[in-house]
């Protein structure tokens, strides 16, 4: 039964003040014994177990977070940690980035969750008072032991927050955000345009966002009556190749049963689809329209300029930071982001010149 009453009311049945209650729960010697008897009779009595942020409030603050993320060459994480890095100095922090896919998309996938969790590990040695988790292990649909018990063992020591759904067998925070509701707002722009044969590309199996995405893709499909066929599905990956590579597929597969239009995953991927739309003489809107859920290039200087979704990463970026900020002054409150996904309308869809 944890927390029943906080480290306030304690500090208030035992005599003392919160510091000294603080001091106790991280095992200081300045505290005398008949006091922290005393503090500990009312602990026990109420069976409280302190969360990190009560154990760190009397901790010294280094003033640096870290920031652990999977790859560093993708558009979207460059674009995130830009404004995180923005706002933790607004803040007066610093921030040390943790890059745990240095050989980028082409690297062995198999060793990645072993890396991250060496990161994990030594992150502490960095002297961070709390970390940011962007992606990576933690987006996957099915997390090894391992990772959930350093990732927990790491939330003991320093707040740790995620930017990702919640997961139950995690301890550490959240901030939540809408995966689904670009999607939807894109097949319902397409359907309105007039499509009604329309494919997805990108992402990969196994990975939170690609599910909830191809869910929400899947749902759509169905509410305005148009078919949902999973030929017309490719998951490849988040990069520029893999946009390229589930477009040939589409047309090797069936080059006489094409969709009219493809939402992807995000605009690196589309960019990829459209050049390989160019290879094979294929029109881009005219033949196939596509649109993107997540914009993090200069869509709009692409030939065509990209329709997107844009998902307001400066936002993202800076409440995650607050939010953090917050946990490690010992308070939190947990945040689902509600910042509506932007339609950005241009060339690839059909619907300007």
């Amino acid at each position: 039964m944890k927390e029943k009453i906080t480290i306030q009311e304690i500090a208030k049945l035992s005599g003392v003040s919160v510091s000294t209650v603080s001091r106790v729960l991280n095992n200081s010697p300045s505290v005398s014994k008949e006091k922290r008897k005393r503090i500990q009779d009312v602990i026990d009595k109420n069976q409280y177990t302190p969360s990190v942020f009560a154990r760190g409030m009397i901790h010294r603050q280094t003033k640096n977070i870290g920031v652990i993320l999977p790859d560093i060459s993708n558009p979207y994480f460059v674009s995130l940690v830009a404004e995180i890095q923005k706002c933790a100095l607004e803040q007066f922090y610093s921030t040390i980035v943790f890059n745990t896919l240095l050989a980028g998309p082409e690297s062995d996938k198999t060793k990645h969750h072993l890396t991250e969790e060496d990161y994990l590990r030594i992150v502490l040695e960095k002297q961070v008072d709390g970390v940011l988790v962007l992606g990576g292990e933690i987006d996957k649909e099915v997390l090894s032991e391992s990772y959930v018990t350093a990732l927990n063992q790491l939330h003991k020591q320093v707040p740790v927050l995620v930017i990702g759904s919640k997961r139950e067998e995690l301890d550490c925070l959240f901030v939540e955000r809408d995966l689904k509701k670009g999607v939807t707002t894109l097949v319902t722009h397409l359907t309105a345009l007039g499509h009604r044969d329309i494919g997805f590309i990108g992402g990969e199996q196994g990975v939170k966002i690609t599910t909830s995405r191809v869910d929400a893709f899947r749902s759509a499909l169905s509410n305005f009556s148009h078919p949902v066929r999973n030929e017309w599905i490719e998951l490849t990956d988040y990069y520029v190749p893999a946009g390229y590579e589930a477009l040939m597929r589409l047309v090797e597969r069936s080059p006489e049963d094409l969709p009219t239009a493809l939402v992807a995953i995000n605009d690196s991927v589309a960019i990829g689809a459209i050049r390989a739309m160019k290879d094979k003489g294929i029109r881009c809107p005219e033949d196939i329209a596509i649109v993107s859920c997540d914009q993090f290039l200069n869509s709009d200087f692409q030939i065509p300029r990209l329709t997107t979704i844009d998902q307001h990463n400066e936002y993202l970026g800076k409440i995650a930071v607050l939010q953090l900020i917050t946990a490690m002054n010992g308070e939190y409150e947990p945040t689902v982001i509600k910042h509506q996904p932007e339609l950005i309308v241009r060339e690839s869809c059909g619907a300007t010149k």
